[in-house]
């Protein structure tokens, strides 16, 4: 049986991309998409114990897209955890979110509560675009594993370490940094799922074993067409659309770990729990053992 003590509700946003339109100020496409998923996330029936921005803040690491991202955070009811992506910067990430950990360069950091473990990963490398992660993250993550080898965990890192089949996203699936991440979670039973970001669309797989999911971007998607891409031959291909942004929800009971993505938009509600529906309600949670 759960344990309502030890509930936990985390929410997840990335790929925000703020300075994108440079010129756009507080009229910045992304930037009123980002506000949007915030009031989004405000009026849900329950709001989060935390949010964690999974990289991808801005669009050029610099300050002035930093301060334009935290001014809607300020007032938030709940603990920011961000995370480097690979648009942003370690240094400027760091000076915008004061009381955010570092180890040895690395924005890398755990946070417990409700019985749970959360491990924020650092996959950046600067002038990259793919994941990285070396033999000094890869030791850290071995670490904090092993030091806490009975406690629930979910990773959150911005780079899947995944093949998604969206080829001009991917990486190779024998890079070296795949190959570490691998190497530090395996035999870890207690990692209960990995989340990440980076694709700006949603998926769901696993990795050595561990339910793997993407959450989809605050800023537009990039459109689900799995063919090959040619450096060579510009084919005309869509590959970025104005879809809606996207929250993520992790539900810890204490026992289990459930993940939801939310689309944001107003959509027309369909029905509600009037006393015309009160019979079929009774009797679904009558059939409950």
């Amino acid at each position: 049986m759960a344990n309502k003590e030890q509930s936990l509700l985390i929410a997840q946003m990335t790929d925000i991309h703020i300075g994108f339109d440079r010129e756009g100020g507080d009229e910045e496409a992304n930037l009123k998409r980002f506000r949007q998923a915030l009031a989004h996330l405000l009026r849900q029936p329950e709001l989060p114990d935390m949010l964690v921005l999974s990289g991808d803040l801005t669009d050029r690491g610099d300050a002035e897209s930093f301060a334009r991202l935290v001014e809607p955070l300020l007032d938030l009811p709940f603990p920011v955890y961000p995370l480097v992506g690979n648009h942003d910067t370690r240094e400027t990430l760091l000076e915008t979110f004061p009381n955010c950990s570092s180890d040895n360069g690395f924005v890398h950091y755990a946070i417990e509560q409700a019985g749970l473990r959360n491990l924020c990963l650092d996959t950046f490398e600067p002038g990259r675009h793919g994941g990285a992660f070396c033999e000094a993250r890869k030791n850290w993550l071995s670490t904090q594993l092993a030091d806490h080898s009975d406690t629930p965990t979910l990773i959150f890192m911005h780079h899947p370490p995944i093949v998604s089949g969206i080829d001009w996203m991917d990486p190779s699936p024998d890079e070296s940094w795949i190959a570490n991440f691998a190497q530090a979670i395996d035999g870890n039973d207690q990692i209960l799922a990995i989340h990440s970001g980076h694709l700006h669309r949603s998926l769901q797989t696993s990795f050595r074993g561990v339910p793997l999911g993407v959450t989809g971007s605050i800023a537009p998607a990039v459109t689900l067409d799995l063919r090959q891409i040619d450096g060579a031959t510009p084919d005309g291909r869509a590959l970025i659309a104005d879809e809606p942004p996207i929250i993520a929800f992790h539900r810890w009971n204490g026992i289990t770990l459930v993940s939801h993505q939310l689309p944001v938009g107003d959509w027309p509600v369909l029905a509600h729990y009037g006393p015309e529906l009160q019979p079929q309600i009774r009797g679904i949670i009558s059939q409950r053992e």
